[in-house]
C-alpha cells in the first residue's frame, strides 16, 4: 500500500540541505512553527512568492508575514523604533508579528507586502524553522500552509491533506500553540490587528499604554483581517447551549459528557489547551462528514479572545 504522506520530510542534517536547496531555487515548502504550519518561500524572490499566492489561491492585497532569524537580519529591510525594541526583548522569538515600515532599499519584494509601505515581521521560536532561518541568506515569506479562508494546519499531515501531497512539508509534530501569532501594528496607532497568545494586557505591561484590538478592515495590513477566514467548509454557529445528534458540538469544560458528536476542546477548562485543539478538532469534524458545527460560548479572556476571533470568522458567510 503506497504511503499517502510520501511528501512529508523528517528533519535531520541530510533533509536540511534538501530544504535549503528547495528554498534557494525559488521553491515552496511547508514548515512547522510554534503557532501553525507555514508555507515558506524566499521573501526576496518574486517568483517564489507568486508560487505561494497561487498555491493558496490568496488575493494579492492580503500581505504575507516575513520571518527572520534575528534582529540584525531584519534591520536590513525595516525601520525599527524603541517601542519595537522593548517588545522584541520581551516576546521574541515567539508568537508575535510586528507591523513596521519597510526601508526604501528593502529587498522584500513588494508583492509579499501587498505593495504597502509597511510589512509584518516575525521571529519564530520553533527550533526547526530557526535552524533553517539561521542557515539561509534570506528571510521567509510564510503564511499558513492552507488554502485561503480555510483552517490553518497544525501538523504535517494537515498540510499534506490541504495540498493533496503536492507540496513537500517538514514534520515538526503538532504545533505547540495551535493558532496564529498576535499581530501588533506599530505604525501610527499602536493596536492589535489579530489577537493571539500574546494579549493586549501583555503588550500594555511592556509599553505602559492602553492597547486596543482594531477591527478596521479598510486597509489589510496583515493576514487574518478578512471577514471570512479559518473556515472548516461547513456552517458554524456560535454560543450554543446544545446541538442535535446530527451536528458536531464543540464544547469546553468539565460539565459536558462524552458522545459521538461531542468534541471537547479542554475537559479541564484550559484556554491554552483549547487553542491548541481548535483547528485539530475542526478538521476532525470535517473528516467525519458532519454537516454543521455548533459551538458553546468560550470565555472571552486571555487566549480565549483569539479563539473567539477565529470562531467568529469561521462562522461568517
Amino acid at each position: 500500500m503506497p504511503n499517502i504522506y510520501s511528501n512529508i520530510i523528517n528533519f535531520n542534517s541530510n533533509s536540511t540541505k534538501k530544504i535549503i536547496k528547495i528554498l534557494s531555487k525559488n521553491g515552496i515548502i511547508g514548515l512547522p512553527t510554534e503557532t501553525v504550519y507555514g508555507l515558506a518561500a524566499n521573501a526576496y524572490s518574486e517568483t517564489a512568492i507568486k508560487k505561494v499566492y497561487s498555491a493558496k489561491k490568496r488575493i494579492k492585497r492580503n500581505p504575507l508575514i516575513i520571518h527572520y532569524y534575528d534582529l540584525n537580519r531584519a534591520k536590513k529591510d525595516v525601520i525599527l523604533d524603541n517601542k519595537f525594541y522593548k517588545l522584541y526583548k520581551k516576546f521574541s522569538p515567539g508568537p508575535i508579528t510586528y507591523i513596521v515600515k519597510k526601508k526604501k532599499n528593502s529587498k522584500i519584494k513588494s508583492i509579499a507586502s501587498a505593495n504597502l509601505k509597511t510589512v509584518g515581521i516575525r521571529f519564530p521560536k520553533n527550533k526547526i524553522i530557526r535552524k533553517i532561518l539561521k542557515k539561509i541568506r534570506f528571510p521567509l515569506a510564510m503564511p499558513s500552509a492552507n488554502k485561503s479562508s480555510s483552517i490553518s494546519p497544525v501538523s504535517a499531515e494537515d498540510v499534506s491533506d490541504e495540498f493533496k501531497n503536492r507540496i513537500k512539508v517538514v514534520d515538526g509534530g503538532y504545533s505547540k500553540i495551535g493558532i496564529e501569532s498576535t499581530v501588533l501594528n506599530l505604525v501610527g496607532s499602536t493596536c492589535i490587528l489579530r489577537p493571539g497568545k500574546i494579549t493586549t494586557d501583555d503588550v500594555e505591561s511592556v509599553l505602559g499604554q492602553k492597547i486596543k484590538i482594531s477591527y478596521n478592515k479598510k486597509i489589510i495590513k496583515s493576514p487574518g483581517m478578512l471577514k471570512k477566514h479559518y473556515s472548516p467548509g461547513i456552517p458554524v454557529k456560535l454560543n450554543c447551549k446544545n446541538a442535535s445528534n446530527k451536528d458536531a458540538f464543540i464544547v469546553f469544560g468539565k460539565k459536558y459528557k462524552k458522545g459521538k458528536n461531542i468534541f471537547n476542546l479542554s475537559h479541564k477548562g484550559d484556554l491554552k489547551q483549547a487553542a491548541k485543539n481548535l483547528y485539530k478538532t475542526m478538521r476532525k469534524i470535517k473528516k467525519l462528514n458532519f454537516k454543521k458545527i455548533r459551538v458553546v460560548k468560550i470565555p472571552n479572556q486571555n487566549i480565549g479572545i483569539a479563539i473567539n476571533d477565529r470562531l467568529t470568522k469561521a462562522s461568517n458567510k
